[in-house]
């Protein structure tokens, strides 16, 4: 019965493994696919970085690591959370093509294909939040915090980085179709988009500074540049909300796995 057990969980990796080797050898072939999700969290944060750097000395920004850092840490999660949304597509493409119903019947655990998938969101987040923190220290960003903070900022945007793919796959999987990619990109500008982009929440005014404040997003980013500037942050809080995130994130996509099945 173990030997069995240990069977199925070979084949269960197996199959991820699979999955994920496919999709990175068409990222390697095909540079059109790794770009875009690359070069969009570059282009706002030179934008947002450089344009808006004046912000630095209005009266009421106290972020102490200055307004690189403070934009930082909002495109960094937002390339996390698009890496994981861009990989969304891939499945959405897979099946308006037809060969995400192969894989499924090919796949004795369907849950592997989601794991194959999410190994390649991550692997497009690390790229590019490499990239763009190397842009960032070499515009000349304030780093405050210890290595242990850092661990901690880039590991609530890993964990933002699956949530974005599982709800792109639930979206994914019940449309099967490209079309279904505004679905996939909109809740998640206006995830991001609805916390303190520009300035901390308190400079925030009109309905922005009142929406913010139920944006799960918001003490995601809050805590990131909290910890990037090496202040005292409810870190639990934030990584309590990122996976509770998660968990309602892999319950949609497992539903949407169920429902592509039911349609064969």
């Amino acid at each position: 019965q173990g030997e069995d057990g240990e069977d199925v969980i070979r084949r269960y990796f197996s199959v991820a493994g699979g999955m994920a080797w496919r999709l990175l050898r068409n990222l390697i072939t095909s540079p059109a696919l790794l770009l875009p999700p690359m070069l969009m969290p570059v282009f706002f944060f030179v934008a947002f970085a450089g344009g808006l750097s004046a912000i630095d000395a209005a009266p009421g920004f106290d972020y102490p690591a200055g307004y690189t850092a403070f934009e930082f840490v909002f495109v960094l999660l937002q390339a996390a959370a698009f890496g994981g949304v861009f990989s969304g597509f891939s499945i959405a493409a897979d099946f308006q093509l037809g060969f995400g119903r192969r894989l499924m019947l090919a796949a004795p655990h369907r849950s592997a294909l989601l794991l194959g998938y999410g190994i390649v969101a991550l692997i497009r987040a690390a790229i590019t939040m490499g990239a763009v923190t190397a842009i960032a220290l070499a515009a000349g960003m304030q780093v405050g915090g210890s290595g242990i903070d850092l661990v901690g900022l880039y590991g609530l945007a890993l964990i933002v980085n699956v949530a974005g793919l599982l709800f792109a796959a639930g979206v994914a999987l019940r449309f099967r179709s490209l079309q279904a990619t505004p679905l996939m990109q909109v809740p998640v500008f206006l995830f991001l988009f609805l916390t303190p982009v520009y300035v901390p929440r308190p400079l925030l005014s009109g309905w922005v500074h009142s929406v913010s404040g139920f944006d799960p997003g918001t003490p995601i980013i809050e805590a990131g540049r909290e910890l990037l500037a090496g202040q005292p942050t409810d870190f639990l809080a934030a990584l309590a909300i990122a996976v509770g995130l998660v968990a309602a994130m892999l319950a949609f996509a497992i539903r949407g796995l169920r429902r592509a099945e039911a349609a064969g």
